[in-house]
C-alpha cells in the first residue's frame, strides 16, 4: 500500500549462429499482424455480448494495442439518479484466436491508483495473457475515472515543502472546492459494484481477480459482495479486512526495519563497513527528537542548494518508504551512515526518488475517500498507542495521516464491513518476506477465513511478489488450473535480499 508521507503526502542474449537481424524483425511483424487480426477479428465477433463499445488504442506501458472504453455509472449508486461517472475500461485481448471465457481483472493499489497507468504491470501476467483477456478499469476517483486529486506536496515544488511534517487544513480544503464530485461515494463497496455492473455489460460470466496491496482489499470485497462472478482470486501483499489503515505501520514498518539491521550485521561486507548501525541510528533519532536538523543540501535534480529541516518523524517516514523495495533498501544501510555523520545527499536523493514517485501515481482524494470511511471510524487513541508501543516510529505517523479526516467528507460501510471475508473460492495469497507494510502475518490472517486458499511467502522480496519469476508461473498455474490443489511455489531459499550497497563503488566482498 502507497501511504503519503507525512499526510501528503542487461545486454539482449547473443542470436544464434546462421540467424540474420531480419528473421526476428519479419518474425516480429507476422506475429505483431497476427495479433492485430485476431483482436480485431475477436473485438467484432463478440460486441453482440458486449454492451460497451470498445475501439482499437494505444496506452501508455502498454506495448500491445488494447481496446478502450467507458462505462457510465451514477455517483450514487443506491439513488440511481444525479451526477454520473464515466469509468475509463481497457481490456487487453488474448493472444489465443479462441481464449478462456474469464480474464483476469487486475486491481491496483493505494488507495488511489489507476488501473489504466499501471500497464507496465502486465509483462508480469504474459503467461496468463496467453488465453485470457485482462481487463483494466479506473476505479472511480482515478485515471480517467473522475480523478480525486489532491496533491499539496506537487512536482516541482521545494524541498523544504517535501520534507515538512506540519499538516495544513486548507490544502485539504482547497481540494474540495475544486471537486465536481461528492468524496463520499468514492468508497471500495460502490467501486466494486461499478466493476460487476463493467463485467456484466463487457460480457464475461465470470472472473479472474488479481489484486495488489489495496487492491487485495478490493478484491476481497468483490468476493464478498458478487461470490458467483469470482473463478479465482490472486492477493499479493495480503490487506484482510481487519488491516487498518494506517494503524499497523508503526509495528509492520518497524519489523521490516530491524530485519534490515539484522540482515546487515549478518552480512560480512555490510558488518565491516557500518558497525553497530542500530545503535548508531538509534542515537541519531534521540538527537533529531531533541533538535530536528537544519541543514543545506543540493537538489538531487537541479544541484541548487536549499535549506531543509528533518524532523525524526519525516525521517523514519522516508526511510520506511525506502523498504517497499530490496533493491532500494540495499541502499539504506549507507544512507543511514552517512546521515548519522551529516551527510545528508543520499538520504535527500532516495527519498525523493521514492516519494516523488509514489505520489505520481497516487489520487490522493480517493485515498482519503477511502481510509476516512473504511479505516478511520474504527481506529481509536488506545488502538494507536497499543500498535505503536515500542516501534521507533511511535504514533505519530498514524495520527498524522488521519488528520485530513477531520475535513474530508465521510461516506458510510456496510454492516459489518470489517468482518474478515470468509469464502471457499479458489485464493493465492502472495506475501514478501520483507515487506515492511502488508508483511507475511497479514497473509496467514486472511488464510484464517479462506477455507480453499495458499498462502505462499516469497524470500528476499519487499511490496509485492510478482516482480519474481517464480511466482509469476505460480500465478500462470493456478489461474490455469482454477485451484490451489496440486500447486508447488517455487520459490525456495535461494531468493535472497540483493546485497547490501556498502559503498557508491557498489557492495564490498
Amino acid at each position: 500500500m502507497a501511504l503519503p508521507v507525512a499526510g501528503r503526502t542487461i545486454a539482449p542474449p547473443p542470436r544464434p549462429p546462421g540467424r540474420t537481424k531480419a528473421a526476428p524483425r519479419l518474425a516480429a511483424l507476422f506475429l505483431t499482424a497476427a495479433a492485430l487480426t485476431v483482436s480485431c477479428s475477436r473485438s467484432e465477433t463478440e460486441a453482440a455480448g458486449r454492451r460497451i463499445s470498445l475501439t482499437p488504442c494505444r496506452v501508455e506501458g502498454i506495448e500491445q494495442q488494447a481496446l478502450c472504453g467507458t462505462h457510465e455509472v451514477f455517483e450514487d449508486r443506491a439513488a440511481k439518479q444525479g451526477r454520473k461517472i464515466a469509468l475509463r475500461i481497457v481490456v487487453v485481448p488474448a493472444l489465443a484466436s479462441s481464449p478462456e471465457p474469464d480474464p483476469l481483472v487486475f486491481l491496483p493499489g493505494g488507495p488511489g491508483q489507476a488501473a489504466s497507468e499501471m500497464g507496465l504491470v502486465l509483462k508480469m501476467v504474459d503467461r496468463i495473457r496467453r488465453n485470457r483477456d485482462i481487463v483494466l478499469v479506473d476505479q472511480r476517483g482515478t485515471g480517467a475515472s473522475r480523478p480525486l486529486e489532491c496533491n499539496p506536496d506537487p512536482p516541482g515544488a521545494p524541498l523544504a515543502t517535501k520534507f515538512d511534517d506540519a499538516y495544513r487544513e486548507e490544502d485539504f480544503r482547497a481540494c474540495l472546492g475544486r471537486y465536481d464530485a461528492d468524496p463520499r461515494f468514492y468508497t471500495t463497496p460502490i467501486a466494486m459494484d461499478d466493476l460487476d455492473e463493467v463485467r456484466e455489460a463487457l460480457g464475461y460470466e465470470k472472473i479472474n481477480l488479481w489484486g495488489m496491496s489495496y487492491g487485495t482489499r478490493a478484491a476481497l470485497v468483490y468476493m464478498r459482495q458478487h461470490p458467483e462472478h469470482v473463478r479465482t482470486t490472486m492477493l499479493d501483499g495480503v490487506a484482510p479486512m481487519n488491516l487498518l489503515l494506517p494503524l499497523y505501520m508503526p509495528r509492520d514498518g518497524q519489523r521490516a526495519l530491524d530485519l534490515l539491521f539484522e540482515h546487515c550485521a549478518k552480512d560480512a561486507g555490510c558488518a565491516r563497513a557500518f558497525p553497530e548501525l542500530k545503535t548508531r541510528v538509534k542515537a541519531y533519532l534521540d538527537g533529531l527528537e531533541a533538535a530536528p536538523a537544519k541543514v543545506t543540501v543540493a537538489h538531487p535534480l537541479t544541484g541548487a542548494p536549499e535549506e531543509i529541516t528533518i524532523s525524526r518523524y519525516v525521517f523514519l517516514q522516508m526511510i520506511r518508504g525506502q523498504l517497499y523495495m530490496p533493491e532500494l533498501a540495499a541502499l539504506v544501510p549507507l544512507v543511514l551512515d552517512r546521515a548519522t555523520k551529516g551527510d545528508y545527499a543520499p538520504f535527500v536523493a532516495l527519498s525523493l526518488g521514492v516519494t516523488g514517485g509514489m505520489s505520481a501515481t497516487i489520487e490522493h482524494g480517493m485515498f482519503y475517500s477511502v481510509i476516512c470511511a473504511e479505516d478511520a471510524p474504527f481506529i481509536t487513541d488506545e488502538a494507536i498507542a497499543r500498535e505503536s508501543a515500542g516501534t521507533w516510529f511511535g504514533g505519530k505517523p498514524v495520527q498524522d495521516m488521519l488528520e485530513p479526516c477531520r475535513v474530508w467528507p465521510r461516506g458510510t460501510v456496510p454492516e459489518g464491513y470489517r468482518t474478515p471475508v470468509t469464502s471457499a473460492l479458489p485464493t493465492l495469497l502472495l506475501s514478501g518476506e520483507l515487506d515492511p507494510v502488508t508483511p507475511p502475518s497479514w497473509g496467514e490472517e486472511a488464510k484464517k477465513t479462506l477455507s480453499n486458499s495458499l498462502h505462499v511467502t516469497v524470500p528476499g522480496v519487499g511490496h509485492n511478489t510478482a516482480m519474481v519469476d517464480c511466482v509469476r508461473s505460480l500465478m500462470a498455474d493456478f489461474v490455469k488450473t482454477g485451484s490451489v490443489e496440486g500447486l508447488k511455489p517455487a520459490c525456495g531459499p535461494e531468493l535472497a535480499r540483493p546485497p547490501f550497497v556498502t559503498s557508491f563503488a557498489g557492495p564490498m566482498p
